[in-house]
């Protein structure tokens, strides 16, 4: 009885942490709203939840595991999208991502190409494009087809397109959150980022008009 007693009185104590409100984020403090952002693509309806993010940043190799739970767990309407971040021109790494997607593998390699250079140290942070080929065609992609593509006006373009981005954005370093185009998260640690991101898609979601009844 006393041992039923003591678990009853410790759920009645978890009780008012687990139905204390989150608090709202903070404008200025948890983000930033973008002068004249836009999201990276067509919003069609969804909300978008972009990560800039950079294959050789250690703090995004940390963040990755969470980062990938947490968007797992979203609605349909919520579209989260990874976006390299090309901080200098031409970055292999960015266009290893670019040619990844293209190559209909990215699902596969992303989390391979963090564990690669972060924790079995098979890939440098800096690669050449001969050694990032080598290492798709470890992953069941012709060398020749992957150097060709990395370097394929293709990738050039999406390169292009992500440092636009980033840049429009405001985005400083990695990993960093966009919502919409519009809201640059700029919480102090990552899970703070990711209360903040939920509570803004929730804020977001909210607003949407109500479909047209049939």
């Amino acid at each position: 009885m006393t041992r039923f007693i003591a678990i009853v009185c410790g759920l009645l104590l978890a009780l008012p942490t687990l139905a204390a409100p989150a608090v709202a984020p903070v404008e200025g403090t948890d983000y930033v709203i973008i002068d004249d952002g836009q999201p990276y693509a067509a919003l069609r309806g969804k909300v978008e939840v972009v990560e800039v993010f950079g294959y050789w940043c250690p703090h995004c190799a940390e963040f990755e595991p969470s980062l990938s739970a947490w968007s797992r767990k979203q609605p349909a309407d919520v579209r989260f999208t990874p976006v390299p971040a090309v901080f200098t021109a031409g970055d292999v790494l960015a266009r290893a991502y670019f040619a990844a997607e293209q190559f209909g593998l990215l699902r596969n390699v992303h989390e391979a190409i963090f564990q690669a250079i972060h924790a079995d140290g098979t890939l440098p942070r800096d690669p050449t494009v001969d050694e990032m080929a080598t290492w798709f065609a470890q992953h069941g992609v012709d060398a020749v087809r992957a150097k060709s593509t990395m370097m394929s006006p293709a990738v050039e373009a999406k390169l292009a397109y992500a440092r636009a981005f980033a840049l429009r954005s405001g985005v400083e370093g990695t990993p960093t959150l966009v919502i919409n185009g519009r809201y640059r998260i700029t919480a102090r640690t990552h899970e703070e980022g990711l209360q903040t991101a939920s509570a803004l898609i929730q804020s977001l979601r909210a607003k949407r008009p109500l479909p047209p009844h049939s």
